[in-house]
């Protein structure tokens, strides 16, 4: 049975409605603008919070970075009564808890890290009904004398965050999450809603399962993150290769995941050795040690974190510019999951991957001894998939969201080392292919790669000698190619399955397929190695990263954050995220009301943080002789020319309210006939008017409210919406905002 789900689009955002609306949209559009300072919705997040509000049990499966924890966040705001966090890390508790605190939200977290005299305190608040937001482990939640708790208490729902432990087919299975299942029973009319970054749909299904989830809503969100730059290299240098990354990234945040906690010791010593600011974190570090190391990075007293995949799950740090890997991972899950670290505030960010052929047989050798037998066949499916990702000529982006079941509609990525024309093709693979795969023949198949390579580029090794395989016809058939680069076509040539190794010492055997290459009957793809770890930024990364930026007013920002950060102990990112910093240091704002149009800026934090931030700005400003209040380079009104672009494509589930728009129903109308949700409802139309380039919004908004709007636009600019809504005093709504906001740029079009 698969999960009836609902898929997001690249176009899917919402912008918020009038935050006076009387529906539970508009609850939730007063309580995204009011804490957090967002002026729209991501795509999904909205009918994930609606599930919420209606006490559906709901699967969500956003991306990291896809905004999963808002689901239920900004409903349990909303909802009366008490909201139960299940989440599976004190480090990451403590960094949710932090963070809305700093929104001005009633959260708290119960676990050993606080103190008996804190806890009472938690369990005070809980009693009195002032807390909105309780964050537990599985363990501490399904004590009986938390359920003694729990039950004399009005509660609004259980959200089990990082859902994929509860399944044993996830990529990091926790077998206390199983106790999780009583909840439907011990709480009944209490909805649990279920959200995870990774889960294909054999996992979909065990978690719907194990939790006892009834009829529930599942979205899957989109796992193409447009702002990450995927690269993958052959390994060479190694440290080398490491160095050229960080090089580009000083005074950024990043993470370097290595294979064992010997191979991350030896890195993290070596960047310091270098100068690089870099600590390790691995099991065998004691807790205190992690703790001390990931709170080190945290608040930016170090920038690099050098790790094995103990590191990170859920890790809500905005501002990780690159995650490198040292080696290859052991699925497209777990490098999903790590990779996604990077460039959660949106902004363009790197995710290096350098591989070996080795790193397939130390992966296979560590599974073999802790897998158990039953689960070491889907385990080395999984790392086989991850090899060919490796030695793929596909796009970075299409593979990945292929592995979650996702098409993307995409020809170019214009973000990943294929798309960017950075590999090389080898000319005439066919021929390349049988050359390799008749050495294989020509030595009995009873050799490994690095023999069948020295064979092939007529190395004088004593072996070869002896064997007698320098009088073999394909001895000597690729002296003129590097030997590094032989074996790597080895590897390619394994992970398409033509040749397969067998055996205790990996001797290559020549598959089916193997034979109908030597045949000219397939052709493999194989790929030169890039000589070089530049990259190229998309254009949808430079458009998000730093045009129009301040640089020095940037940096002296980031420094303020620090401070503030110290001050209250939190993470720097709980502040303002890099995105918040980079839109000051664009727009440079002069007085209270125009920092608060500022992207991330709510009002707890245009109290807390506002005036002192304002200050450093006009001190700038003021010494440097710089205009301010700008509008920025980005979002002048003439980009809303877009001349010689094509229609928009519109999604299918939008094409279908279609036929309703062109009988001039209105957007209630059209909900009702299509069976859609209103805020679903003007997606479409938004959709329908990009489609069909429609340049009159009189249909939908008055003439008077109309002219409203373009006078705020020609002020402020046509994006982002916030500062708009402002402009118009706040009795505006964003749905008509946009309107007229896309007509005006299909007028632009047309000239």
């Amino acid at each position: 049975m698969a999960v009836n789900a609902t898929h997001s689009t690249q176009s899917d955002a919402r912008e918020l409605p009038s935050p006076d609306s009387s529906d539970t949209t508009g609850q939730l559009a007063a309580v995204l603008q009011q804490y957090w300072g967002y002026p729209s919705f991501r795509p999904l997040q909205l009918e994930a919070m609606q599930a919420v509000m209606q006490g559906q049990d709901s699967l969500v499966i956003f991306p990291t970075g896809g905004g999963k924890s808002l689901c239920f966040q900004a409903p349990a705001v909303c909802l009366p009564g008490l909201s139960v966090v299940v989440s599976p890390l004190i480090s990451l508790m403590k960094d949710q808890v932090d963070a809305l605190q700093a929104c001005g939200i009633s959260a708290a977290v119960l676990n050993s890290s606080i103190s008996a005299r804190e806890e009472q305190e938690v369990l005070n608040r809980i009693r009195s009904g002032d807390l909105k937001l309780l964050y537990l482990a599985p363990e501490r939640l399904l004590t009986e004398r938390m359920h003694e708790l729990l039950a004399n208490l009005k509660l609004s729902m259980f959200a089990i965050d990082e859902a994929h432990c509860v399944s044993e087919w996830g990529h990091d299975f926790r077998p206390e999450y199983r106790g999780l299942s009583i909840l439907k029973k011990k709480y009944p009319g209490v909805a649990v809603h279920a959200y995870t970054a990774t889960a294909p749909e054999i996992v979909r299904q065990d978690i719907i399962r194990q939790l006892g989830l009834v009829n529930p809503k599942a979205l899957i969100g989109s796992m193409n993150r447009a702002n990450l730059i995927y690269q993958v290299r052959q390994r060479e240098s190694g440290l080398g290769q490491i160095l050229e990354v960080l090089e580009r990234h000083r005074h950024e945040s990043g993470i370097v995941y290595c294979l064992s906690k010997k191979n991350v010791d030896a890195t993290a010593a070596a960047l310091n050795e270098l100068g690089l600011k870099a600590l390790p974190y691995h099991a065998g570090l004691s807790a205190e040690e992690r703790k001390q190391n990931q709170n080190a990075f945290l608040k930016e007293e170090v920038n690099i974190i050098v790790a094995t995949v103990a590191f990170g799950m859920g890790i809500d740090k905005s501002n990780v510019r690159f995650v490198i890997h040292a080696t290859m991972p052991k699925s497209l899950e777990a490098y999903q999951q790590e990779s996604g670290r990077a460039g959660r505030d949106g902004l363009e960010a790197e995710c290096w991957l350098f591989h070996s052929s080795a790193d397939l047989m130390s992966w296979k050798r560590l599974l073999e001894q802790s897998e158990s037998p039953d689960g070491r066949e889907s385990a080395i499916k999984a790392l086989n998939d991850m090899a060919n990702f490796c030695h793929s000529s596909q796009c970075r982006h299409v593979a990945l969201a292929a592995h979650f079941d996702e098409r993307l509609p995409i020809d170019n990525c214009g973000a990943c080392d294929v798309c960017l024309n950075e590999v090389p093709q080898v000319e005439n693979p066919l021929v390349l292919g049988q050359k390799i795969v008749s050495c294989v023949y020509r030595v009995d198949q009873r050799f490994g790669a690095d023999y069948v390579s020295q064979v092939l580029v007529g190395s004088n090794d004593k072996r070869v000698l002896a064997n007698r395989h320098d009088q073999v016809s394909t001895f000597g058939l690729l002296a003129s190619e590097n030997r590094r680069d032989i074996r790597n076509w080895i590897s390619q040539l394994i992970c398409q399955d033509f040749l397969t190794p067998v055996g205790e010492y990996n001797v290559l055997n020549i598959t089916d397929k193997g034979h109908q290459l030597l045949r000219g009957q397939l052709t493999p793809l194989l790929t030169k190695p890039a000589n070089t770890t530049s990259r190229k930024l998309s254009g949808t990364a430079k458009e998000v990263s730093w045009e129009g930026v301040d640089r020095d007013l940037f940096e002296k920002l980031r420094a303020l954050r620090g401070e503030e950060a110290n001050g209250r102990s939190v993470p720097a990112y709980v502040v303002f995220s890099d995105s918040s910093l980079r839109d000051m240091a664009r727009r440079r704002p002069s007085t209270l009301d125009s920092f608060r149009l500022i992207s991330g800026v709510g009002s707890q934090k245009l109290t807390d943080y506002g005036p002192a931030f304002l200050a450093s700005i006009n001190e700038h400003c003021q010494s440097q002789q710089l205009s301010q209040d700008n509008v920025p380079p980005a979002v002048q009104a003439n980009s809303l020319k877009s001349p010689n672009n094509p229609p928009a494509k519109a999604t299918a589930q939008a094409i279908a309210a279609f036929p309703f728009f062109d009988q001039g129903l209105s957007v209630p109308e059209t909900a009702t006939k299509i069976g859609r949700a209103e805020s679903t409802t003007w997606g479409y139309l938004q959709e329908y008017i990009r489609h069909h380039r429609v340049t009159d919004p009189s249909r939908w908004v008055d003439p008077a409210t109309a002219a409203q709007i373009q006078a705020a636009i020609q002020k402020v600019g046509p994006t982002p919406l916030k500062p708009i809504f402002f402009e118009l005093e706040e009795k505006i709504s964003y749905n008509q905002i946009r309107i007229v906001v896309d007509c005006l740029a299909n007028q632009s079009a047309n000239v």
